[in-house]
Parts: structure tokens; C-alpha cells; sequence
């Protein structure tokens, strides 16, 4: 049966270096192991994610296109994903039926 953990907190509280770590000994052990990024401030991962937000919306590109400051921007980034669940829905989808990620492409920023 498979699970999963939601790992949220403040930036530099560690989510990354645990998620990384969490990775390495699943794997160490033999379990398969899948990880999705909904942290559009994460641009530099020490791991490969099966599903990334970074696909969908840019942070960066957001604040620069739309001229919005860091928070502003996470607000528009998740609000975007939640305008865009059928694409995190369909990811999910392609991850339980035990297909692999398609080369990432660069995200448009969208102005919606």
C-alpha cells in the first residue's frame, strides 16, 4: 500500500535536506520512492522530483513578469495551481500508473 508525507514549514527549516535524506535511505532499503515539489521558490534540487511545479509556474518568472515581491508572487503561484489541479491531478494519474516524467519543459509564465 503506498503512503506519502506532506512536508511544509518555514523557508530554511530543513524540508529540502529532509525530503533528500528521506529519499537516500527509501531507496537504501529498496522502496520505491516519488517526490513532488509544490514549492515554487525550490529552483535547485538535490534530487529529482517525478512531479515539480516548476513545470506548471516560475516563481521567479512571476515576480518578474508581473512585477510582484516574494510573497506576492507564492500567492499567485498557488493560487495558479489551484486554477490548474487537473495538471497535478493528471501527474498524479501518470505516477500511480507507473509512468515516468516526460523531459521537463521551461514554464510560460501565465498571466491568467
Amino acid at each position: 500500500m503506498p503512503f506519502g508525507q506532506l512536508v511544509i514549514g518555514p523557508a530554511g527549516s530543513g524540508k529540502t535536506t529532509y525530503c533528500n535524506g528521506m529519499q537516500q535511505y527509501l531507496t537504501l532499503l529498496g522502496r520505491k520512492t516519488v517526490v513532488v515539489n509544490l514549492d515554487p521558490a525550490n529552483e535547485s534540487l538535490p534530487y529529482e522530483c517525478v512531479i515539480d511545479i516548476s513545470e506548471l509556474v516560475s516563481l521567479h518568472e512571476v515576480q518578474e513578469n508581473l512585477n510582484l515581491g516574494p510573497n506576492g508572487g507564492l500567492v499567485y503561484c498557488l493560487d495558479y495551481l489551484d486554477s490548474n489541479l487537473d495538471w497535478l491531478q493528471e501527474k498524479l494519474a501518470l505516477v500511480q500508473n507507473g509512468i515516468n516524467r516526460q523531459p521537463a519543459s521551461q514554464p510560460a509564465v501565465p498571466t491568467h
